[in-house]
């Protein structure tokens, strides 16, 4: 009876699926996951294409993912699950500056944001918020954009890179890591035709003369959003 029951309560907690390439930062989430009478960990993944056969086979309440995954990208993951997966939350915790991500993660499908800096911390909260169907974003960006609808327009953009569209932010990001055409084609899903005009668009955007020049640029960029 005793074990009957004890089935029962571990079969009412929420399964959590955690996808980060950084197996430290699972460990930590998951840690603190565990300890949680109504909250287990159900399965680690550290990329997309893994994540997603992972969510068809454990069936999570939440996925915990990060924005840069091993070999794609994961706002795309986020897009894939909002159209496969509908009504299954996402909470991204990144290093990524909020400032710049947090919309984009939350138009590809997710429902919280978390900066991995105040993970430790915060991470039980936002995971409980977004279960019950809320949004959870730190109380700075809550500040920053009820700014932006009580002024009606969005602030003053203090980065070029602001201006790129989602998809091109996610091309700019990739090629800052090294990735080839044909890779980051790979990784979205995408024609390389498609890539090279996102490869365009962006080196007009930024007034980059050169390939050469929108590596350095976007190199120099994403050591700065993720020294890790």
């Amino acid at each position: 009876m005793a074990q009957a029951k004890r089935k029962q309560v571990m079969d009412s907690r929420k399964r959590i699926l955690l996808v980060d390439d950084h197996a430290v930062v699972r460990f930590g989430i998951a840690q603190l996951v565990n300890q949680q009478s109504d909250l287990v960990v159900c399965g680690e993944e550290e990329d997309a294409a893994n994540a997603l056969r992972a969510i068809s086979q454990l069936k999570p309440d939440l996925v915990i993912a990060d924005i840069s995954l091993k070999d794609s990208s994961g706002l795309e993951l986020m897009r894939n699950i909002k159209a496969q997966h509908a009504g299954l939350p996402v909470l991204v915790v990144s290093a990524h500056d909020e400032s710049l991500y947090a919309e984009v993660a939350f138009r590809a499908g997710a429902l919280g944001y978390l900066m991995k800096a105040d993970a430790l911390e915060k991470v039980l909260v936002a995971i409980r918020r977004v279960l019950d169907g809320n949004v959870y974003v730190s109380d700075a960006l809550a500040a920053r954009l009820l700014q932006q609808q009580v002024r009606g327009a969005r602030c003053i953009q203090e980065s070029p890179v602001k201006g790129l569209s989602d998809r091109e932010l996610e091309v700019f990001q990739l090629i800052g890591q090294w990735k080839k055409t044909r890779e980051i084609a790979q990784a979205l899903h995408l024609s390389i035709k498609t890539i090279e005009y996102y490869r365009e668009q962006i080196k007009q955007k930024l007034d980059l003369k050169g390939t050469a020049e929108l590596t350095q640029y976007a190199t120099a960029w994403v050591q700065r959003e993720n020294p890790a």
